[in-house]
This record gives C-alpha cells, structure tokens and sequence, in this order.
C-alpha cells in the first residue's frame, strides 16, 4: 500500500460539511484513498511521496458534467449561428470522423481538463460514422488517466422525419439500445471509486424519438446507470418541443420518465418556473454551461433561481466547438459572473459568490452524476486532489483571500493533479502523455477532417 501526502498548503479548501478552510493544511491518502485531512502540524510529515504545497492553494478536483470532447477537433468553426444553425453547418463535417480523430480528440479535450482543475468529466458522444464506437473514447481516457463517465449518445431522427440532423448521421433505434446494452455489459463499473461508468444518453428532442427517450429510460433503469440529454437550450429548442410535442421541454420529459436524481440535463437555459420546481421536486440535475450558451447566444440559465429551489447543478464546459474550450477553472469564474450580470450585487440571494461557484464545480458536479465519492476532501472520499500555484502574477495582489483569487483572478494552470490517488499532472506537466505529440497529431487529424468536408463540397 502505497501512501502520498501533500502538506503545508497555504489554504486546504476540504468542501466537506463543515466546509472547511485549512490554513497550513493536509492530505493524507492511502492507495486511491484520503486517510486524513487537517492542519500540516497534526497530519504524519512523511510518507512514500511527498508534495510541499507552500504556494499553493489545495481543492477537491472539478467534475465537468457535460462536454463533446471530439468537438476539440473543430474550434472556431461556424463562428456566427444560434444552436439550430451551428449544428447543421457542423453536422457534415462531424461524418467523416474517424475512430483515431475520436481517441485523440478525447485526449487532447482531457489534456485541457486536467491543466485547468477537472479531474472527473463526463462526455457526451452521440455520432458514430465510419466504425466510430465509445469504446474509443473509453479506452483513450483510461490511457490518460481521468474518471469518465461516458455517455452512449445517439440521433435516430434525421431530416426526412422532421429531425434536424442529416440522414446519413443518424442511427437505427434497435441499434442504438443494443450497442448501449453492450457498453454498459462491458465497461460500467457501479462501485465507489469507479474509474469508468456508461451513461444512457439520447442527444435530444430534435434528434430522436419519443420511443427511443422512453426505451432509454427503461434500458438504464434496469442496469442502474444515469440518463443524459440535451434540454431547454434555446427559443428554436422550445419552440420544436412546443411544435411536435405540445408541451414545454420539462413536461416532455416528465412524460417519458426523464426525471429523478438518475437523470441530468445539459443547459436548461429556458427552463421555466413550473420546470424549475418538477426539477428541484424530482432531483433532476442540471449540467451549466456558461460559456457555450453565450457562445451560440442561447441565453443565461437561470442558475441561481435553479439553486434556491433544491435543483442540483454542475458545472459543464460543454463541446469544444461551440464553448471553444475546455478549461474547468475558467467555466466555474463564468459561471460566477454570468449570474451577476443576470442578477445583479452578490448582497442578499441574487448573485454567486467565489465559494458557491465553487461548491458547484466540485460537490455540485459529484451529485448530478450520482457520486458521493468525489467532489470533497474528507476521509474515506476518493483521492481526487488539485494543487494551483499562488505565486503567478495574475494572483498576485489577492493571496488574503487565495480561495477568491483563483475565480476572481486569472489562473492559467494548475501545479499537481492527482486522480485516484495517481499523479496526473505533476509541476504543471501532464505526466502520463507527451503533450505535444498529441498536439501535433490532433492538429493533423483536424486538417484532415477539415479537408475531407470540404472535398465532399
């Protein structure tokens, strides 16, 4: 049994139930466990490895709640179209992915989480052309070394029935539950500390049917895993659900048994006050993606009307195409001042505070993906553990007050991150691939795909 501490942090923030702040603080774990936590001078001062943490502040590792990580592959592209609009250009493009472009895509998107704080990330997968399957992105994640949670995503309705998606991307409903029931046959793994576990997940209401939502819901309860899907994301999001359904995006999913504390839902920017309450009185989470919603210029979610009611929320970095990155720290600061805007000063209930943004990134995420080992730095939790250096100059001036200064300030990247137990990332370096080999062949796969819609034209 092998044990790491990291010790002398200038502030420890445990995110536990006191939440408490350690100044001088510590961290024990014991293989892929924390064993102990508290102030440096109470805490053993050796063990097999040792990181002095003097300069820098210490936090639970991000859970990133929803993000298309193959999407690292086409940043910047379709730069001035609302959601319906920006997928229909992007579509054609996204059918000549290859299985290589999603492993590596997946690793470069992980890459970016794992410099910015995220240690635990689900991702949203839901095209699957020429032989792609989410074995590629599981199995690339397990190579780098991050918690995943995997979602099968999937569009069964193209164009020819009313969908948005082109035919040619979407897939047949029987072939989507029967790959779904293989992947949750061969990589879910339901225990605490999970590295890997699958997720159902049904890209949205414009893209599939009411029969494979409610079939989804079915397949996953019956081998306990979570639901995940797009909803509420803009007016034209709506407006379809209105037109084909007659209802609002809540009452569709209520009918279909797409709520409960097993269910998640990316944006909800226009989720209502009726959906607002069915959420909070369901345990229905809800993945906030700041960034990608001004991006496509969906809209500010109403997350703190969201909180106030009991709904679970996450934070989300959301596909790299339409945020256009990855970086967790960065996602949770938005999330922080969108609300401000929205809502006005932080006295009173209006706005969000740095610790509440925060408590979202971290225990927020854990909940909505149904975990109650990851999100706190307390015994018996996973050793899931962030350092960030104070010493930068884009902190300095803010260190009476470290835990503000890494979401009011600007925080490029973090010193060590360790995921179950392992050193991920160390001195700022990500230590289990050669970044820049990966840049460069992500790079390539990215010209190439580029090209290949454009020889298609």
């Amino acid at each position: 049994m092998s044990t790491l501490l990291i010790r002398n942090a200038r502030l420890l923030v445990t995110m536990d139930a006191q939440r408490r702040e350690i100044a001088g603080g510590a961290v024990l774990v014991r293989d892929n466990v924390i064993e102990a936590v508290g102030a440096s001078s109470e805490l053993p001062a050796t063990a097999d490895e040792v990181i002095d943490a003097h300069d820098q502040i210490v936090i639970p590792g991000l859970v990133n709640t929803h993000h298309h990580m193959y999407q690292t592959l086409t940043r910047a592209c379709v730069q001035d179209n609302e959601l319906f609009g920006w997928l229909q250009g992007l579509y054609p493009i996204w059918a000549n992915l290859t299985p290589e472009m999603v492993r590596v895509s997946t690793q470069a998107a992980m890459a970016e989480l794992l410099l910015s704080g995220c240690t635990t990330s689900s991702d949203h997968l839901y095209i699957y052309p020429n032989g792609v399957r989410l074995d590629d992105s599981i199995e690339a994640a397990a190579q780098i070394g991050m918690r995943f949670h995997a979602a099968r995503g999937s569009m069964s309705v193209g164009q020819s029935q009313g969908g948005l998606p082109p035919d040619r991307v979407v897939e047949r409903e029987e072939d989507i539950l029967k790959d779904t029931q293989r992947l949750i046959e061969r990589w879910h793994k339901p225990g605490r500390f999970a590295m890997q576990r699958i997720v159902v997940a049904p890209c949205s209401p414009f893209s599939v049917s009411r029969e494979l939502m409610r079939d989804s819901a079915v397949l996953a309860r019956e081998h306990g895993v979570s639901l995940h899907t797009h909803l509420a994301e803009n007016d034209n999001d709506i407006n379809y659900t209105r037109e084909k359904f007659n209802c609002t995006p809540a009452e569709y999913a209520e009918q279909l048994g797409w709520l409960g504390p097993d269910v998640w839902c990316a944006h909800c920017v226009k989720l209502d006050a009726a959906g607002i309450a069915l959420f909070a009185r369901t345990g229905t989470g809800v993945a906030h993606c700041p960034c990608s919603n001004m991006r496509l210029a969906s809209g500010i979610a109403p997350i703190r009307a969201m909180r106030d009611a009991g709904v679970s929320v996450g934070i989300g970095v959301d596909g790299a195409a339409s945020n256009d990155a990855g970086h967790m720290l960065g996602e949770t600061r938005m999330a922080m001042l969108l609300q401000r805007v929205a809502h006005g000063p932080v006295k009173g209930p209006s706005a969000m505070s740095a610790r509440e943004a925060l408590e979202i990134a971290t225990l927020g995420g854990a909940k909505v993906l149904g975990r109650d080992d990851i999100g706190a730095l307390a015994v018996g939790m996973a050793a899931d553990i962030v350092t960030v250096p104070l010493g930068e100059i884009g902190v300095a001036g803010a260190l009476h007050d470290p835990l503000a200064a890494l979401l009011f300030c600007h925080v490029p990247r973090i010193q060590h991150s360790i995921v179950d137990g392992c050193v991920v990332v160390r001195d700022g370096r990500l230590a289990t691939l050669e970044l820049p080999v990966l840049v460069e062949r992500h790079n390539a796969l990215a010209a190439q795909l580029a090209h290949a819609a454009f020889s298609t034209h």
